[in-house]
């Protein structure tokens, strides 16, 4: 059974000026015109390889890109609010005397395990406050017509 050779030998032209600047390159010894072209077909396949995969994730990727900008937008918008929030009921609560500090942690410790089942609920059923105001908002108010809430 005969082997199959490693090369395989192709018959290429090419215009003369190529033809020159390959005869230059292959001028120094160990170098060939086979090894040379060789590795310069590899290089343009794997490029036009990379330029397909690239043009055809980029607009997904630059998507991907979009919502992440959105996502992190609307987080510091969130992370503002609430430190607004904080900031401004540490400054309107009045200090507790020591009598009734006990009983307002204890107070707090309910309120807050309600407000984590509550948190724990809604995420669990997929419902948002965003979606919360947005349905109020078109609600009406006071027998008032209930405005169109188009931006959002």
């Amino acid at each position: 059974m005969k082997k199959k050779p490693n090369k395989i030998r192709h018959c290429l032209y090419f215009e003369r000026k190529l033809s020159e600047e390959l005869d230059a390159l292959t001028a120094a010894p160990g170098t060939t015109k086979s090894d040379i072209v060789n590795a310069a077909l590899i290089a343009y396949l794997r490029q036009r390889g990379a330029d397909h995969i690239e043009r055809n994730f980029r607009p997904r990727l630059d998507r991907m890109d979009d919502r992440l900008a959105r996502m992190e937008r609307d987080l510091q918008i969130a992370l503002e609010s609430i430190g607004l929030f904080v900031r401004y009921q540490l400054s309107v609560t009045p200090p507790l005397p020591a009598s009734q500090l006990a009983a307002s942690q204890a107070t707090g410790n309910d309120r807050f395990q309600t407000f984590i089942d509550q948190v724990s609920r809604r995420v669990a059923k997929g419902k948002t406050f965003g979606a919360d105001v947005i349905e109020r908002a078109q609600q009406p108010r006071d027998g008032a017509p209930a405005k169109a809430v188009a931006a959002l």
